[in-house]
């Protein structure tokens, strides 16, 4: 049975996508099999591993809306021993079209099921807000990893998070768990980034995982050529910094 893990941050620039395909693409080069879904409208983690949004007619709209089964819109072996669920445009009016529908919180959750025991990992990237969308990921997901970047207002929107993620808890998914906290674009030769990390670790009350990522150039390039760090540059920091990321996820789960 796969882990399902829902990446997720309501506020935006947090590295989010970022941290969605490379410890996906990390996993599954560490010999997992790995199902990366999009379920962010931007659609960014579609593009980031190479594929078009607007060439798939089954994605994740036609999922939610059930016009297509899940296999239907899987995109099979991306990369060795990953696939890839892509998003589409048109996903931003799934929060119109599904109302009155009843337990639409439930739609991904009973699409995972029939395939979770085809994967290791189940990685869902979230929208940067606390939307259906959003909702849906985390009724889904066992864990939900909360990438934090390294800035000033690291902490701002993080306890309404963790108080919607409670509230599922208590009346959609009680098996929710928080897994971690990931720091993102850390930047070694500032004051701010080593102050940040030393403030959350004082203020947050949740696990913080050691691998932290670091500003990268290489890492900023990689979606622009539509793959992951692993195969742009897979020896940049960059890429080490999620393979140590997926090696301490992988340690933790066992």
């Amino acid at each position: 049975m796969s882990r399902i893990l829902a990446i997720a941050n309501q506020k935006g620039g947090v590295g989010k996508t970022t941290t969605a395909i490379n410890l996906s693409a990390a996993l599954a080069e560490a010999g997992q099999r790995v199902l990366a879904v999009d379920a962010d409208p931007q659609g960014n983690m579609t593009s980031g591993f190479g594929l078009d949004k607007n060439e798939y007619e089954n994605n994740t709209y036609t999922l939610m809306l059930g016009d297509s089964t899940i296999r239907e819109s899987i995109v099979k072996e991306v990369l060795p021993r990953l696939d890839v669920l892509p998003s589409s445009v048109d996903l931003a009016a799934t929060e119109i079209e599904l109302v009155g529908i009843d337990k639409k919180e439930y739609i991904l959750q009973k699409a995972l099921r029939k395939i979770q025991k085809d994967y290791d990992f189940i990685l869902i990237d979230c929208p940067p807000s606390l939307n259906t969308l959003t909702i849906n990921a985390l009724t889904a997901a066992d864990r939900v990893i909360v990438p934090i970047q390294c800035e000033y207002y690291a902490l701002e929107g993080l306890s309404q998070l963790i108080y919607t993620i409670d509230l599922i808890r208590q009346r959609l998914n009680p098996k929710l768990e928080i897994e971690g906290v990931v720091f993102t674009m850390y930047d070694a030769r500032t004051n701010l980034s080593m102050q940040v990390v030393e403030n959350v670790k004082e203020n947050l009350d949740q696990k913080i995982f050691r691998s932290i990522i670091p500003r990268n150039v290489r890492l900023a390039e990689a979606p622009s050529f539509g793959m992951p760090i692993t195969e742009y540059d897979s020896r940049c920091q960059g890429a080490q910094a999620y393979r140590n990321l997926a090696d301490e996820l992988l340690n933790d789960l066992q």
